[in-house]
């Protein structure tokens, strides 16, 4: 966030010495040096000219920082069309009231009718209008501050008059323009009274009463009057528009638009109450350029209103131009908002004033004030709906940086707020609401796909934090059951490159657990500047993007590579979301191999960057180990490292092989439509199959329970469950089988069950009625030890062989026709020895009882993890 440069954040920070020091750099055209308009010049007048609109004469009846690139910039083009919109229903107003006074088929008899009227002759004096405009904003933000400051002092003298006229003008009838009838005849002339002070007058006027609208001929509702007023007050952001050319704009805009809120809403007030308690309905509904009928010098309301709608103009026109800027500058539409990145040598952006001066002359071709009144409030309506709602969801996330100083703040009236723009939205046009919400979900999902700077904060993922943090708190361990268990996996990582497909094996085992990567980095705080880890974490978050896992990452510094896996273990996760399992590639003599270069989710470009110029994965890890190189790990660490985690209570995976599985297999996808295959479960351990309980302990259900949880996985729905049990040579057949099937309908898990008999396809060697441990731990020799390995290793390749179609003997045995393969084979891990001085040998034995099998993972479970209950 330190180095974020946008601007849409317009704001200064001011050092000891009240030296300003801008957002962007100092100097520049967006330095310190481009920023002059006081509070008055900068907000008020803007904004109070903007809500007095052409309204007051002729109808008087941040976003994007906080809801993040996507929803912001999709508001932010919305909030410019508004003000595109607003810019030409000021000058169709404008039109109006000339052509009201100055039109050839004007019904006013003021002698001065020269100019002729058609659709043709509007479009060209709107156009000529807003050449006017144009150029003023053009010139730049300087001008259009005078501009407005000579505006307003005519605005405020027209409107004096105004008020002044309602006291001293007497009672009066007025003529009022005949309207044309059904059949292009022209209806009996009306009269409308001013009567002065009249309490009968205010008592008629309190009704609703609504009638046709003579210059449209639609008839008049409480949505489409509102519609009309509510653009008097569209003007309430006209200060924030300048924010970049505000001297203080973070004292100025609050102060500044709360005083032209509170002047305005007096005035407008004021005049309500003046006109109801002087003119009748008919004088109302049938003229609504009234004031000058009762005025005490007419001309003086014609400045008026010239004045306010040539200001309101340039305001709306200064405004969009300032938003389209800042979207241009953001880059969060490409090419297409390219030429509003122009600026003058002062700073003006006056190629966004010409792109939106093009859009104005397109929306001059609507006509009708009162028709486009609806869209530009609907959509003006969005984009206030949009600032509650950033300013609901900053208040509800808790953030401690939101803090308003507007004192009667609160998230009640910022619900208030987003609810009430929504309903009047469909209330004034339903078709025009639907509309511009689709529009913004266009723009939304055009913006995602597109990809938005990621430095700006996203209010989603405060929210999202604040409810993280309060249930996780709620997430209390000591109600944990059985029945709701389910993996959380440690997966230890010493080089990404190598280890690819085991990251995805392992994303696709959890099954909507916690799913941790560790990485352990060689070194000692007390001896470095500083802390090497931090700066990794970029780099392991966008390989866990690249990879599509769902995993967290978890880094340490430690002098071995044992006592970081220890630090992971212990510290990993929170609350009641920690890790139970640990996950190890299996430690062999095999040449890593770098699947960066074979994966197609790392293929990156040949000056190795990556899309938008960020640095390729390939530079930011490590190349794999070279065969025979020294290891961060030695054999004795890596068994140790295993125990430890046992005395942790935790259960241990060792995947060997993975890289030997097929890419469809490791996929997010189906995999239903890929060859049939097994997944092969050896539930005893292998190095004592007839000393215990079998299946029916903890580690062999555990075995189940993953095999289980992998064939729920998409990729594996074709996988089919083989169970594996071994039998004596005296060992009477279907007597464990018929055990096994009975639990597995308990636990309701879908498996062929396959009696082995020990021995066949595996060499002599029998054991015999051994204890626990005795040939890990060296109770018997070394010899004897290695044998029984290696005849379990033979013994499930004999099983994976003719899986294939092949004889006892091996390929060249088979009969050749190949059924299912293996896919993966899960064995039973014994404990390590208790002796340290074994570990060695116990990891050789590892070694020999998983030679050529493929894809495998041995797997000790210590904790329960089925349950027959529903």
């Amino acid at each position: 966030m330190a180095s974020e440069n946008s601007p849409l954040l317009a704001y200064r920070l001011l050092g000891d010495e009240g030296v300003a020091f801008s957002a962007n750099g100092a100097g520049g055209p967006g330095g310190a040096s481009a920023r002059k308009l006081s509070t008055f010049l900068g907000v008020v007048v803007p904004t109070v000219l903007s809500m007095f609109s052409i309204v007051v004469f002729l109808r008087i009846v941040m976003i994007s920082r906080t809801l993040g690139p996507e929803v912001g910039g999709s508001i932010g083009l919305m909030f410019y069309l508004a003000n595109v919109c607003g810019c030409a229903v000021s000058l169709l107003g404008l039109v109006e009231a000339v052509l009201d006074v100055f039109g050839a088929d004007s019904a006013r008899s003021s002698g001065l009718q020269v100019l002729p009227q058609g659709y043709g002759w509007n479009l060209l004096y709107g156009s000529l209008l807003l050449g006017l405009v144009g150029g003023v904003c053009t010139l730049g933000a300087g001008l259009y501050a005078r501009a407005s400051f000579l505006t307003f002092l005519l605005v405020s003298g027209s409107l004096a008059s105004v008020l002044v006229s309602f006291v001293a003008v007497g009672p009066r009838s007025i003529p009022l323009t005949p309207r044309p009838g059904p059949n292009g005849s022209s209806l009996p002339p009306q009269v409308g009274h001013f009567t002065g002070f009249n309490s009968s007058t205010l008592k008629a006027n309190l009704g609703a009463g609504y009638s046709k609208d003579y210059t449209t001929g639609a008839m008049m509702n409480f949505a489409s009057v509102f519609a009309v007023l509510f653009n008097g007050c569209t003007g309430i952001m006209a200060g924030a528009n300048m924010s970049g050319e505000l001297k203080d704009p973070s004292r100025a805009i609050p102060l500044g638009t709360i005083v032209a809120v509170a002047y305005t809403f007096f005035i407008y007030t004021l005049l309500f109450f003046l006109s109801s308690f002087t003119c009748d309905r008919t004088l109302l509904q049938e003229d609504y350029g009234f004031f000058r009928a009762i005025s005490l010098w007419p001309p003086l309301v014609l400045i008026g209103i010239y004045a306010t709608s040539l200001s309101a103009s340039m305001s709306s026109l200064i405004g969009a131009s300032r938003i389209l800027h800042a979207l241009a500058q953001d880059d969060l539409f490409g090419v297409i908002l390219a030429p509003a990145k122009v600026v003058s040598r002062t700073g003006n952006p006056w190629g966004a004033v010409l792109y939106s001066w093009g859009l104005v002359q397109l929306v001059l071709l609507a006509g009708k004030l009162n028709t486009l009144a609806a869209v530009v409030t609907v959509f003006y309506l969005v984009a206030y709906a949009a600032v509650d709602l950033s300013c609901l969801s900053l208040e509800w996330a808790s953030a401690p940086n939101f803090r308003p100083t507007f004192s009667l703040f609160s998230w009640h009236t910022c619900l208030l707020g987003v609810a009430s723009c929504l309903l009047m939205m469909f209330l004034i046009s339903p078709g025009a609401a639907g509309g511009s919400l689709l529009l913004m979900g266009l723009l939304s999902a055009l913006l995602t796909a597109r990809g938005g700077p990621s430095s700006w904060g996203y209010v989603s993922q405060a929210l999202l934090f604040h409810q993280v943090r309060k249930y996780l708190l709620r997430l209390d361990v000591r109600k944990d059951h059985v029945k709701f268990w389910r993996p959380q996996l440690l997966l230890l990582v010493g080089n990404p490159r190598g280890a690819l497909p085991l990251l995805r094996l392992a994303n696709q085992l959890k099954k909507g657990g916690l799913y941790v990567l560790g990485h352990v980095t060689l070194g000692d705080l007390d001896c470095l500047p500083s802390d090497p880890v931090q700066p990794q974490y970029g780099a392991w978050l966008s390989l866990v993007d690249r990879a599509q896992v769902k995993a967290f990452v978890d880094l340490t510094l430690s002098p071995s590579v044992r006592q970081g896996a220890q630090h992971l273990l212990r510290i990993s996760g929170l609350g009641g979301m920690k890790p139970n399992t640990l996950v190890l590639g299996f430690y062999d003599d095999a040449a890593p191999q770098d699947h960066f270069l074979t994966d197609p989710a790392f293929s990156e470009a040949a000056d190795g960057t990556q899309e938008g110029g960020s640095p390729a994965l390939s530079t930011l890890f490590p190349p794999p180990r070279a065969p025979g190189s020294p290891r961060a790990l030695s054999p004795q660490d890596y068994v140790a490292t295993v125990a430890d985690a046992l005395k942790m209570n935790k259960n241990v995976v060792l995947a060997r092989a993975c890289g030997a599985l097929p890419p469809e297999r490791l996929s997010r996808g189906s995999g239903g439509t890929s060859q049939p295959h097994h997944v092969d479960v050896w539930p005893l351990n292998l190095l004592r199959p007839r000393g215990g309980p079998g299946y029916v302990d903890v580690c062999g259900l555990f075995l189940l329970q993953m095999a289980t949880i992998l064939g729920m996985v998409p990729a594996w729905h074709s996988a089919r469950l083989r169970i594996f049990l071994c039998l004596g040579p005296r060992e009477a057949p279907g007597a464990a089988e018929g055990r096994l099937r009975a639990l597995l309908s308990q636990l309701r898990i879908r498996a062929e069950v396959q009696e082995v008999v020990w021995g066949e396809g595996a060499g002599s060697g029998e054991p015999g009625e051994e204890e626990e441990g005795d040939f890990v731990n060296g109770r018997r020799g070394d010899a004897e030890a290695e044998a029984l390995a290696g005849s379990a290793n033979a013994l499930v390749r004999a099983q994976q062989g003719r899986s294939r179609g092949e004889g006892p003997g091996g390929p060249e045995g088979g009969d050749g026709e190949g059924g299912p393969a293996t896919a993966l084979t899960f064995l039973y891990l014994p404990r390590p020895p208790a002796d340290p001085a074994r570990y060695t040998r116990y990891l050789a034995l590892l070694e020999i009882l998983t030679r050529d099998l493929g894809p495998t993972l041995l797997i000790h479970g210590v904790t329960p993890v089925t349950c027959t209950d529903l």
